[in-house]
């Protein structure tokens, strides 16, 4: 009997697990690739939360799943929800990969802009509200239109509004990122930290940082896809996802 390995695969902020639709039909058929809508997206009825509820979830979602362990692949905030499991509950980790995840000296100024009392929620209300409506009204006119317009247009989450958890989760990157991190320090866990040097959201230092955390890992750069890894180079993403868990053994 065949087993595949099962690759849990965890949508950044906002998004959500059809970010991951091409790079799973990329994955090698000794895969299985798993995609869910986190807390606060797409079809999932729980409320956003902070990167300890939506590890926990995870967890929780690997025990109804029947999965004992799994390799763990987050892009962006999905990144630090990946990390966040792995420090709860490693011995269910197989390994982590990042793709362009979220990491030590992450933040900016516009970051701190959107996670500011006053700020915060007039920003995240006006983009996240208003931005993939008009997304949507564009694909309208213009059908064969790609790349981050189409990811913009999917944005939506069917039991509330979707600012309200970008803007939590904004804030949690500075409440309890570093504390997750401290958490990880001097971790066993094999990972793969995938990251593009033009990327303008997460830093190419930060990829630098996490790898110098992770003693058991390799960081390996691609070009061509800015943050957006899993939408714009999927089958790059899932050739290194494949090779990473052969390297497991």
């Amino acid at each position: 009997m065949t087993t595949t390995t099962p690759v849990i695969l965890l949508h950044g902020q906002p998004g959500d697990h059809a970010d991951w639709n091409r790079v799973r039909a990329y994955l090698p058929p000794s895969l299985r690739g798993l995609a869910w809508d986190r807390p606060g997206y797409g079809d999932n009825d729980l409320p956003g939360g902070t990167l300890e509820e939506n590890a926990a979830w995870v967890l929780n979602r690997m025990d109804r799943e029947g999965i004992r362990h799994a390799v763990l692949a987050g892009h962006s905030y999905g990144g630090g929800v990946a990390l966040a499991v792995a420090a709860m509950a490693p011995e269910r980790v197989r390994g982590l990969v990042s793709v362009a995840g979220v990491g030590p000296g992450c933040l900016s100024g516009m970051d701190e802009f959107m996670a500011a009392p006053v700020s915060g929620p007039m920003l995240s209300m006006a983009m996240w509200s208003v931005m993939p409506w008009l997304a949507r009204r564009g694909l309208a006119l213009h059908p064969k239109t790609k790349g981050a317009w189409r990811s913009l247009a999917g944005i939506h989450h069917e039991h509330g509004q979707v600012w309200r958890t970008v803007l939590l989760e904004q804030r949690e990157l500075f409440h309890s990122l570093d504390q997750w991190l401290d958490r990880l320090d001097g971790s066993d866990i094999p990972a793969l930290i995938l990251a593009d040097p033009a990327d303008k959201v997460v830093p190419i230092s930060t990829a630098r940082a996490l790898h110098e955390r992770f003693p058991r890992s390799s960081l390996e750069l691609v070009t061509g896809a800015g943050h957006l890894l899993p939408q714009r180079i999927p089958d790059v993403i899932a050739a290194k996802i494949g090779e990473f868990v052969d390297s497991l053994g």
